[in-house]
């Protein structure tokens, strides 16, 4: 059994060109996203996405680890220690 944990995940988009690459990954983990906002900085061309995530620490990483290998993006993530069920 999966402990299945509430987190948070910080994306820095530093390449626009990335940013159809970004939406594609994280539309294959759309199930454990629960929230998504996205702050555009159109002076520097770079972007703040944050989400709040509710899965397992692999599949978390399993998405922090498909952006992180973009050049341009950088991502950070937390989760709680109580697990909020299991699978």
């Amino acid at each position: 059994m999966e402990d299945i944990r509430l987190g948070f995940i910080g994306i820095v988009v530093s390449s626009r060109e990335k940013i159809s690459e970004v939406n594609r990954i994280l539309s294959l983990f759309g199930d454990m996203i629960r929230g998504r906002i996205g702050v555009p900085d159109h002076e520097s061309g770079t972007a703040v996405i944050g989400l709040i995530v509710e899965g397992s620490n692999d599949r978390v990483g399993a998405l922090t680890g498909k952006l992180g290998n973009l050049d341009g993006i950088t991502v950070k993530s937390a989760m709680t220690n109580a697990k909020t069920k299991e699978k």
